[in-house]
């Protein structure tokens, strides 16, 4: 078994639109051969949220890996700080928004049951 090391300085950011942020991949495919799950960064700025997309068959953590935030479930706002986390299972969501004036930096991991992962 081989490791491979990725340097998460050195992957490009990309900007979402409708003030969702910035996210980078830092696990997937072609960076790792990681054949059913994907990995992010996402960076947050006051006003942004990020709200992840419900899939069937798919498991969700995000952990907040630096700075301040809100997450939102079930109608329900939880103030979290640096080392909080959320698991989402198939079907479920929240809305992660950083505290006021603040930003946080998350990590989003993304697994897919087998049959479901993505082919790219």
């Amino acid at each position: 078994m081989t490791a491979t090391f990725i340097d998460t300085n050195k992957i490009a950011h990309t900007k979402l639109p409708g003030g969702q942020g910035d996210v980078a991949e830092i696990m997937n495919r072609d960076l790792c051969g990681a054949h059913n799950g994907v990995a992010m960064l996402r960076w947050l700025k006051s006003g942004e949220r990020f709200v992840p997309e419900p899939r069937r068959d798919t498991h969700q953590l995000i952990y907040l890996m630096d700075g301040r935030g809100v997450i939102t479930l079930a109608n329900t706002d939880y103030p979290v700080s640096k080392g909080a986390g959320i698991y989402l299972g198939p079907s479920e969501t929240a809305t992660i928004r950083p505290a006021e004036d603040a930003s946080v930096k998350l990590l989003h991991l993304v697994v897919h049951h087998a049959e479901d992962a993505p082919t790219r």
